[in-house]
Parts: C-alpha cells; structure tokens; sequence
C-alpha cells in the first residue's frame, strides 16, 4: 500500500469515536473495534518503514506511571508517544506523592491538569479502575496484576501478520493463568479464534473472566476451551504461547510453582503435536530451560521479537486512537 494510500485509509477508519476512552481491558472495545486498532497499528508500522511521520499527538503528553519494573512497556511507549510527536514522562510510583500516601482521586485529578493521557504500570487492577473514575483524561493499562491489554494487542498484531488471519486460528496457551492469558483469551475470543488454555490444577484462569471468554466465543464463532493437558491444548494449534511460570509480585512461591508446572513446559516434544507451521510466542522476559526451551524459543517458528516490537505499534494505535 502506497503512503498516500494509507493516509487515506486512516480517514476512513472510525476512530475519532475513541477519543476520550480508557483502554483497562480488551472487552471494554468489541471485536469491530478491536480490529480497527489492529489495521491502524498495521498501517502506522509500514508508515514508520516507509520513512513517513505520522505525528498526530504533535504538542500531546504521556504521563507514564510505573509501580512495576520494566524494559518493553517503558521503552515501547515513550518512544511511541515521540514518533507520534509527543512526549513521554517517566513517573516511578515511589517518587510521586502517592507513595506518601496521597489519594489515587487526587492524583488523577492534578495529573488530569497536566497531563493528555496515563499509561500506569501497577499491581492492584482497582487502583487503575479509581484511577480511571476519578481522571479526566485517558488512562491506559500497562499492566496489572489480572490484565495485561496491550501486550494481547500486541500478540493479536503478531498472529494477524504471519497468518493473514485471526477468525479460525487455532490459538494454545500453555502455562500459568495469569494476567497475560487473561487479556490474551478475551482479545482473541473476540476477534473469533479457536482458543486453548492448559494450566496446572490450581492455576487455572480467572473463573468469571473465562466464562466471559465463553460468552464471546459463543458470538464471534470462535471456540474456548480449558483443560489441565498441555498436549490437548497444543493438538494442531496454529500458534502456541507460553508465559514465565513466575510472574512479578509471586517471587515467593517460585519453588512450588517449579514443581507445579514441570510438565508444561513447552518444548521439542510438545510442539510436535501442533500444526507443522506453527508459531511460537512468548511476551518476555523468558526463562529458557524453564517454561520454554532454548530449542523452541530461539527456533525457527519463533516470532517473539516481532512480537515485542509490535508492542510499539500496537500502543502508538491506542495512542492515537484515545488522546
């Protein structure tokens, strides 16, 4: 597609309708409109491959705040908040006045004065959700404890890439039902994929956010399904996605969950039962020799560094799409 092609493309997407929204979970956007983020992340990355600015955030400011450490999200939204031609403000949670103890209400306030949008980087998901009542402004989950909305997006980019498709793909997800499969299977749902999760007994999802996933499922026509047998789940999935089996914030129990998820390990052995084209994902940071082995991760149906560079892509969409 030809820049001005693209340009024109742009106009025609109904995304002036977003401005103003948060983005906290995937499910607050329908599938229609979730797409629609998608081809605008799509059209945003061959602009920047193209050498073409598309600066609509010209003059616009990021507050970022992070509680939790960080490497992709920090980085992949300030330099996204430049490319689109604003700025992106690093706030350490420890610094500001909230870690002294002020009231989320008044921050939100004050940095609605500021600021255009938050992106917040947190544990507790009802410390965004008071966040988001209280400002005036967007305000954009980088990640909390049960969601983890634009690393899904930026997965659904990375699937809709390599498969030109995302309606029927066969989707595994094997490994801890944390936050990353949460906003993982309801993204995917929604767009009408076949969704697979296996997890230890024990670390199963979110009971009331899967039986969401179900109810989309059921009016997208795509599947779900969760059991506690990795191979079940990986039987001619088209793409298999794993995640760290420890997650920040449960350092603690990191011995137990060792043991706990010794057999779901993705591995030589397990990827055999996929499609033979199969893509492997994984959100990063990664353990090799833990929940992944070196062979598949750094094999040749691995797609994790396109995966993390769609981070940015996916989130300059958001950007744009809400500010």
């Amino acid at each position: 597609m030809q820049p001005v092609k693209i340009l024109e493309h742009f106009q025609n997407l109904p995304l002036s309708k977003h401005k103003g929204k948060d983005f906290l979970c995937v499910d607050e956007f329908n599938g229609e409109e979730l797409m629609e983020l998608l081809h605008l992340a799509a059209h945003i990355k061959q602009l920047q491959k193209l050498g073409q600015p598309f600066q609509p955030l010209m003059g616009k400011t990021l507050g970022m705040i992070f509680d939790k450490a960080s490497t992709r999200t920090r980085v992949s939204f300030e330099v996204g908040m430049h490319q689109l031609g604003g700025l992106g403000m690093f706030m350490s949670g420890k610094e500001l006045q909230l870690g002294r103890g002020e009231p989320i209400s008044d921050t939100a306030k004050v940095l609605s004065r500021y600021v255009d949008a938050i992106m917040i980087r947190t544990f507790s998901h009802s410390y965004v959700e008071e966040l988001a009542e209280h400002a005036s402004i967007p305000i954009i989950n980088g990640l909390t404890d049960l969601y983890h909305p634009c690393q899904a997006m930026a997965d659904m980019l990375t699937i809709w890439e390599h498969k030109g498709r995302l309606k029927g793909v066969k989707l595994a997800y094997v490994g801890d039902g944390n936050n990353v499969a949460n906003s993982l299977v309801l993204a995917a749902v929604l767009l009408g994929m076949d969704v697979r999760v296996a997890t230890p007994a024990g670390y199963e999802m979110d009971a009331a956010i899967f039986a969401k996933a179900c109810e989309y499922a059921q009016k997208s026509g795509g599947s779900m399904m969760a059991t506690n047998d990795p191979i079940e789940a990986v039987a001619g999935a088209d793409a298999v996605y794993t995640d760290v089996w420890t997650s920040m914030g449960f350092e603690e129990e990191n011995e137990i969950r060792l043991k706990s998820f010794a057999e779901y390990q993705v591995n030589e052995q397990m990827v055999v039962h996929a499609d033979r084209d199969y893509l492997f994902l994984h959100c990063l940071p990664a353990h090799r020799g833990e929940e992944v082995t070196a062979g598949v991760i750094d094999g040749p149906r691995s797609v994790i560094f396109d995966q993390a560079e769609n981070r940015l892509h996916a989130q300059k969409a958001i950007l744009a799409a809400l500010v």
